[in-house]
């Protein structure tokens, strides 16, 4: 298994990064739900995405995470937890786009590269033969486009733009985005994967750190609309990458859908609260 894309599948790889501007969820009371309950990185009160997801594959947890595995001294830890588990490499804050919060975190097209750097370091150790064998059977997994989103809405609303640029706006960013996506995935499947785990944009409109903006802690219809059609055109663009890619096999998981219905009907899926964070602090733990 390997790990593509933002906080919501991060295990820790901010936590090697320099400098104070860096988004870390290595404090309390983020993990106070883990095992020993100790911050990991994990921006979670436990497990997170790539956790369940790796826990249902049949691992323990996700992969760890790249920076912990790649001394410049030694390149064998990560070449054994490459070849028998996969490889985390996603960073909090991290986008589709070059731009999003750069400087900062680990964007999508390094965490490729960090990914085209693995493989050959386990071409070297086992071969190119076996290493595509285990790549086409891993399952790569993705989960980007909510920091480009709050990104371009901050501006937007800074900006004061009319809701005719908005829309033009919207329209250009989609394109940048999916044209990253596609060449991100693109990539990919020209190293040897075939199998990919897509996660959509939720409600980002809903998160706690948005609501405490609006003095009824209502949502951002701006920020839940922009998600929802950047989801329609990244289900057909993974369709016609289907179509173009041989042996490409996908699944979109609708990230959206459930935090809807969740925030629809919170006692349905378990939840007594669904306006705030498990770890902050301050109003909404915003």
């Amino acid at each position: 298994m390997f790990v593509f894309g933002s906080s919501i599948v991060h295990v820790g790889n901010n936590n090697y990064l320099p400098g104070p501007g860096v988004p870390r969820a290595n404090r309390p009371y983020n993990g106070i739900d883990f095992p020993g309950s100790i911050p990991t990185g994990r921006f979670s009160n436990g497990y997170n995405t790539a956790d369940y997801i790796a826990k249902n594959m049949g691992f323990a947890l996700s992969p760890p995470a790249y920076l912990s595995l790649a001394p410049t001294s030694s390149s064998g830890p990560l070449v054994l937890t490459a070849l028998s588990n996969g490889v985390n490499y996603a960073s909090g804050g991290a986008g589709i786009l070059d731009s999003t919060n750069a400087g900062s975190t680990i964007l999508l097209s390094k965490q490729v590269e960090y990914f085209e750097a693995t493989k050959a370091k386990m071409v070297d150790a086992a071969g190119a033969g076996a290493v595509d064998a285990l790549l086409s059977r891993s399952v790569f997994l993705v989960n980007a486009g909510n920091n480009d989103f709050y990104v371009f809405a901050a501006a937007e609303l800074a900006r004061n733009r009319s809701a005719a640029d908005q829309r033009r706006d919207a329209a250009a960013l989609y394109a940048s985005l999916l044209s990253n996506y596609s060449a991100a995935v693109t990539e990919l499947y020209s190293m040897g994967a075939r199998k990919f785990a897509i996660i959509n944009v939720w409600t980002l409109g809903c998160v706690p750190a948005v609501r405490v903006l609006s003095p009824a802690g209502a949502c951002s219809a701006l920020l839940n609309q922009l998600a929802a059609g950047f989801n329609d055109a990244l289900g057909s663009l993974l369709a016609g990458l289907a179509q173009r890619l041989p042996g490409l096999a996908y699944s979109l998981a609708d990230s959206f859908g459930f935090t809807r219905d969740a925030l629809a009907d919170p006692q349905a899926s378990g939840y007594t609260d669904v306006a705030t964070a498990c770890c902050g602090s301050g109003r909404l733990g915003a």
